[in-house]
């Protein structure tokens, strides 16, 4: 199993946001969207005092790396793997991500990324954490109210994400 330390940890970061861009796009403001005003993912919702419409690409990606790669502990992370739970942090939280990591390697659902934590996503198979993972979090759009209005394109990511994890997997 390849770890994400094996290499730079700003180079797994780099190539692996770029994934999350191409799932976020531009600029959104959907009023039956909870996030509400939207720009590269990050939402107003959770960053009131930013002024979301001029929100930068730049700046986008130095707040992921700051409050949600940092926070997942991507660079601990499998490779195949830290793709997945960073981009479940960005769409559900990391409260959810990481939750849904620790269901993935069997270990309690505590959301604290500790040693046990870790030490369960060392042993196990990088491909069968992404595929329990993916599962849970199909699990959890399809109990959504808003999965008739945005349900296409939450699967279509989840799908994806799989193709991600095929060719990480190679």
């Amino acid at each position: 199993m390849s770890q994400a330390t094996t290499t730079p940890p700003d180079a797994d970061f780099t190539a692996l946001i770029e994934r999350v861009l191409s799932h976020e796009g531009g600029y959104v403001n959907d009023p039956q969207d909870p996030g509400g005003e939207t720009q590269w993912g990050i939402s107003k919702r959770s960053y009131p005092q930013l002024n979301i419409r001029t929100l930068t690409r730049a700046d986008a990606i130095a707040i992921y790396r700051r409050d949600f790669w940092a926070r997942v502990q991507g660079d601990k992370l499998p490779d195949e793997f830290a793709f997945q739970v960073l981009d479940a942090a960005v769409n559900h939280g990391i409260g959810n991500a990481v939750r849904w990591m620790q269901r993935a390697a069997g270990v309690a659902d505590d959301g604290v990324i500790g040693p046990v934590t870790l030490a369960a996503i060392a042993i196990a198979q990088p491909a069968d954490l992404v595929l329990v993972f993916n599962a849970i979090r199909l699990e959890f759009y399809a109990r959504l109210e808003t999965f008739s209005r945005f349900g296409r394109g939450w699967t279509t990511r989840v799908a994806g994400n799989l193709r991600y994890a095929a060719k990480d997997n190679g």
